[in-house]
Parts: C-alpha cells; structure tokens; sequence
C-alpha cells in the first residue's frame, strides 16, 4: 500500500541529565497515540504514523517529520493546538506555527 503521508514521531529516550534532553520524556508516545487517534476521528486514511528512534531534533521536540514534504515539527501538547497538524494531513497546508526549522 502507498501512504500519501508518512509520519515519523521521535519517541527516543535519553539517560538523565543529558544535555539534549529526549522526546520521551515530552511524552511523545502519548502525543503520537493522540495524533493517530485524531487522524481517525478526522476521516483521514492513506496515511501512516509509526514511532521512531532519535530523529536528531529532541532538545526541540517533541518532534515529528512527514514525509514525503520532509517537514518538521514540535508536537503541540494540546489536542486543539494539534489540530494544525491534522490540517496539514488533511490538505497539505503547513502549520508554520509548530514547524521545526532543521539544517
């Protein structure tokens, strides 16, 4: 089956005290449960979102990236403010709000 998109959630974990922090510890498993779940509750199908380990951006996560527009974000922590997110899956309009800038 092709997806039209495919969203990586970093749910890598870090010891403590580690200077990059990690995105498990923003609960980032939970917010990933959040987002399948809306995506459901949305309509929205032809899509994928799988775990991931570290994707290199955790001091600024929680983070995600879709493909195939390789756009990164910082998953908001509140189901309204997830909703860009959704809308981003749903018509391919980028929420700028949460993007992540990744060089």
């Amino acid at each position: 089956m092709k997806f039209e998109h495919h969203v990586f959630v970093c749910t890598n974990s870090r010891e403590e005290g580690s200077t990059k922090g990690s995105c498990a510890e923003k609960n980032s498993l939970e917010l990933m449960t959040s987002l399948k779940r809306m995506t459901r509750e949305y309509g929205i199908e032809n899509i994928r979102i799988n775990k991931s380990g570290c994707l290199g951006a955790c001091e600024m996560g929680p983070a995600c990236v879709i493909y195939p527009e390789s756009i990164w974000y910082t998953l908001p922590a509140e189901k309204e403010k997830m909703a860009c997110i959704i809308e981003h899956l749903s018509t391919g309009k980028i929420c700028h709000e949460y993007t992540m800038v990744i060089e």
